[in-house]
């Protein structure tokens, strides 16, 4: 079990580093929002992770390799949510409003809880998110362990990863930030999220897996 487990930790390691919709979301989120809102959104994530870790222990999400009708509406779900992220960024690097000054805690704690529900939904909206975990865990599975506890173990590895791998993206772009206060270069930031935020809906609609 324990060669098992060191050899899911470094294929989800190689997997969790690579720039993808979630760390892109991190990312923004920690420029916009500064570290605390990173870590919010990321807490989101993780969340929506865990969801899809229990999913697979129950085999919940063998439906969305099974069946095409679940995965097209999941799928056609996560890019319109990706599409009203990215929207939302340009209109806001429109109205010059990518920076933003110290605010009240309520209108920042409900910022915070803004970020952690992009988190959840940007996570749970993304098929892909389930068929990583329902095509990656089997072929680390040993031979004759329990599916149902070692999944679960699986998740928590992938997790603890992605925890210190977010810890570390929201801190170098908060500190980014925190030097790029200009506001023009904070408005071109949201733009590049904005048209990214929209590329990863248009990358979602074409995939027909």
């Amino acid at each position: 079990m324990l060669t098992a487990a060191i050899a899911f930790a470094s294929a989800a390691l190689i997997i969790n580093v690579v720039p993808g919709l979630d760390t892109l979301l991190v990312l923004r989120t920690s420029v916009a929002q500064g570290r605390s809102g990173g870590l919010a959104a990321a807490s989101g994530i993780l969340a929506g992770c865990c969801v899809w870790g229990l999913a697979t222990a129950a085999g919940l999400t063998a439906l969305l390799t099974a069946s095409h009708v679940a995965y097209d509406v999941l799928r056609v779900c996560g890019a319109a949510y990706l599409v009203w992220l990215g929207a939302t960024a340009l209109w806001k690097a429109r109205r010059k409003e990518a920076v933003q000054e110290a605010v009240p805690e309520p209108v920042a704690a409900a910022t915070r809880f803004g970020a952690f529900r992009a988190g959840v939904g940007t996570n749970l909206l993304n098929p892909k998110a389930g068929v990583f975990y329902m095509s990656l865990v089997p072929q680390f599975m040993p031979h004759g362990a329990p599916v149902f506890g070692t999944t679960v173990l699986f998740t928590a590895i992938d997790l603890a990863e992605l925890a210190v791998w977010y810890w570390v993206v929201s801190g170098a772009a908060a500190k980014l930030a925190e030097r790029l206060r200009r506001p023009e270069v904070r408005r071109r930031l949201e733009q590049v999220a904005g048209v990214a935020f929209l590329g990863f809906a248009a990358n979602l609609l074409a995939d027909r897996a």
